[in-house]
């Protein structure tokens, strides 16, 4: 990393600040904008620099949420789902277009409905049952990718509708693109319209960029810091989310696309202010009690307020996120776990838990889900080695 470099990541708990190779990290006075509190801990460094040698990313906002509506579960829905799920996106729901008129309404703001449908020789795929359907849901942007045919007639009837290539070819494979590059470029303004961070541009003339673009960006060098083998996974744990990053050849879907890493957010499995719905999510797991007693505590655990509760989050997050990402849940992209080479930790867990820890945890997973005694190697990336070496290639 150049000396004449300084590193800020906005974190939605803490943020690292990183110049001449030392990293420092704070919690976040939440009664502060994020510039003042920033300020206030970290002056005598920040004012060394020029704006130009400044360089910010931000998880503060904890990602976008989206509904997909899509004509067949084989094709438009999978397509769309991947690509969102890539795209660092939570989907709130998936609507297949036949049973829209039965589909519930969810109640909360969606930030993007993503509609999508046909191969471009073919037309009247949508009606009014998509019209009603948007009419009573409450969202703030809407994306059409499907068939050229119906655009101007989708046109004409949704408000703001945006139009972007089809993301099915004639030959039934996926374009990727043009959907990603519209997600990304919408969680990127989301990220830059947040007042806090529109202030942080007062520190810097770069672009701020979203963190875990940052650390997908970094994967194809991260064997210029770590001996990591492919095919590998990146799990990084946040306050807010946790995220995995892993090699396109660990997908079990058949889907035809040039990005070598791909990534999963997980907006309701963080360990501070996701704390509660992770917890929840733990509960609710069939294996949540041998897990604990595996790990010597109880439920009681939950109620504390101490290293060692969230040592056991920590560990919890690892075991859910694989457990998601594994053939034992179908609600998510599937991974072929059994032929991992290396998982990579990064983050806040790599200062919470010992590389034991983390092995116990992996280990208790591969042993139970996937019956193996054998795991793949664990690299601990605590010095944020992964972080800074992404947003100095920007």
């Amino acid at each position: 990393m150049s000396q004449n470099k300084l590193l800020i990541d906005v974190g939605s708990t803490y943020f690292k600040v990183c110049a001449n190779n030392q990293v420092e990290q704070h919690f976040r006075d939440f009664n502060k904008d994020i510039y003042d509190d920033l300020l206030s801990k970290c002056s005598d460094t920040i004012t060394k620099f020029k704006k130009d040698e400044v360089f910010i990313c931000s998880s503060a906002n904890g990602g976008l949420t989206t509904l997909i509506i899509g004509v067949t579960n084989s094709f438009s829905l999978k397509f769309a789902t991947n690509i969102a799920y890539n795209s660092g996106i939570n989907i709130i729901n998936t609507v297949l277009y036949q049973d829209i008129e039965t589909t519930s309404i969810p109640s909360d703001l969606i930030d993007v409905v993503i509609i999508v449908g046909g191969i471009n020789s073919v037309d009247n795929v949508f009606d009014d049952k998509l019209f009603n359907y948007l009419s009573n849901l409450n969202y703030s942007n809407v994306v059409f990718a499907g068939t050229v045919k119906d655009q101007e007639y989708l046109s004409s009837k949704i408000e703001n509708l945006v139009i972007i290539e089809n993301i099915i070819n004639n030959k039934l494979h996926v374009v990727e693109e043009p959907l990603k590059n519209y997600l990304t470029n919408l969680y990127q303004a989301d990220i830059e319209g947040k007042e806090d961070i529109k202030h942080l541009y007062d520190l810097t003339s770069n672009q701020i960029y979203s963190t875990p673009y940052i650390v997908n960006k970094t994967l194809p060098f991260i064997n210029t810091k770590f001996a990591a083998v492919n095919p590998f996974i990146l799990i990084d744990i946040g306050g807010a989310t946790t995220d995995i990053h892993y090699s396109k050849d660990l997908s079990y879907d058949n889907m035809v696309t040039e990005n070598e890493y791909d990534r999963l957010v997980f907006k309701k499995l963080g360990v501070f202010k996701s704390k509660e719905s992770l917890i929840f999510a733990a509960k609710n797991n069939e294996f949540v009690y041998e897990l604990l007693a595996h790990l010597k505590v109880t439920e009681n655990i939950f109620n504390e307020d101490s290293t060692k509760s969230l040592k056991v989050l920590m560990q919890l997050a690892i075991f859910l996120v694989l457990y998601k990402v594994s053939e034992a849940h179908p609600l998510y992209i599937k991974l072929k776990l059994n032929l991992l080479k290396s998982i990579v930790l990064t983050g806040g867990i790599t200062k919470v838990l010992s590389f034991e820890e983390a092995e116990d945890i992996i280990s208790f997973f591969y042993k139970k889900i996937l019956t193996s005694d054998v795991h793949p190697a664990i690299i601990m990336d605590s010095n944020y080695d992964i972080w800074t070496l992404g947003i100095t290639q920007q």
